[in-house]
């Protein structure tokens, strides 16, 4: 029996023992597999358990359940069933208990960054330097495409290398890449700036990153709207800054900086504090924490911007992390192996 047919049971069944589990299988399976079936789906954070011993009750975790993204985005806007407001228990009752990653998944990314110490040390400074400006091209560019601005890989470089303006295009599109480059050197100047979170620290990029684009500064204190979802943020600045501060408490809390690095890319995004430019800032911090942390930084290069943005609302949506956490794996792996 496939491990699937179990989750789906726990899933419409929430707080089901194992035996309970066992005796729906119909005889299919023994207890014996039945435990180790749900053992590995809690391995996998697909299934977490409340209790102790006979008094075990398991729960599927929305948070880490695998999806079709596919069938999931078959259906259009209206007719998917999703979490239309923020869920306030996310951060203090439910991020701030568990782990992101599975031990397999760490493994992997802790060689990885292994890897990237030991090449990092054989540097020069220049060469340091050089690669550095060419990972900030890039994330400066792909950053800013994921966000609908039209220059090229080679435009871009254009751009923040020389000076130089592309055409055809917008005033606004030069000024948003040339702002990630400030952004950038100016974490690459202050490398521990956000070594521990704060709300005015996160203020000051967001600043950054929209200067001179008619964006307001600061958090908001009006409604803001996504396309292509029915969830909305937050609309109360008061909120707004204490779900703020619960995400810099949580990120301050951890010791792991994979987990700290992801909790800014999602949280920031999903609370949706400034009237534009929140996915932005998100990038650009979590990029600052893995620098504050000697972590090889994120340019995100290769990621289809529309699967992005998919993987994005589906934890809107669903408050679901699964999608995003493999596309920041799979990032972490090509700044390794592309890199310094």
């Amino acid at each position: 029996m496939d491990k699937k047919v179990i989750l789906e049971y726990i899933k419409t069944h929430p707080g089901v023992s194992s035996r309970q589990i066992e005796e729906a299988m119909n005889g299919e399976v023994s207890l014996a597999t039945v435990k180790r079936m749900v053992n590995e789906l809690m391995n996998n954070f697909y299934v977490y358990a409340e209790g102790k011993a006979r008094a075990t009750r398991y729960y599927a975790s929305a948070l880490f359940a695998p999806v079709d993204l596919d069938e999931y985005y078959s259906k259009e806007v209206d007719e998917r069933e999703v979490q239309t407001g923020y869920n306030f228990d996310l951060i203090p009752n439910v991020l701030s208990k568990i782990a992101l990653f599975t031990k397999e998944e760490m493994d992997e990314l802790n060689a990885l960054q292994t890897q990237f110490a030991e090449n990092f040390s054989s540097l020069s400074e220049e060469q340091k330097r050089r690669e550095m400006e060419r990972l900030g091209i890039d994330l400066s560019w792909k950053s800013s495409q994921i966000e609908g601005n039209t220059y090229s890989l080679l435009e871009t470089e254009r751009l923040l290398k020389e000076k130089q303006t592309a055409a055809g295009k917008t005033k606004e599109e030069a000024i948003m890449l040339l702002n990630h480059k400030d952004a950038l050197d100016f974490i690459v100047a202050n490398p521990d700036y956000l070594q521990h979170l704060t709300i005015s620290r996160i203020e000051d990029i967001h600043s950054l990153l929209i200067k001179d684009l008619g964006v307001d500064r600061n958090i908001r204190t009006r409604r803001v709207g996504i396309t292509g979802t029915n969830y909305r943020p937050i609309d109360n600045e008061f909120q707004i800054r204490e779900a703020l501060q619960q995400t810099c408490d949580l990120v301050n809390a951890r010791d792991n900086v994979f987990e700290k690095a992801l909790y800014i890319l999602v949280l920031l995004s999903y609370i949706q504090a400034f009237n534009d430019g929140n996915k932005r800032v998100a990038r650009i911090t979590s990029n600052a924490i893995l620098i504050a942390n000697r972590y090889c930084p994120v340019s995100f290069r290769t990621v289809d911007s529309i699967d992005y943005k998919k993987a994005m609302l589906l934890f809107y949506e669903q408050n679901n992390i699964s999608a995003f956490k493999q596309i920041f794996i799979e990032q972490f792996r090509f700044a390794v192996n592309t890199y310094f």
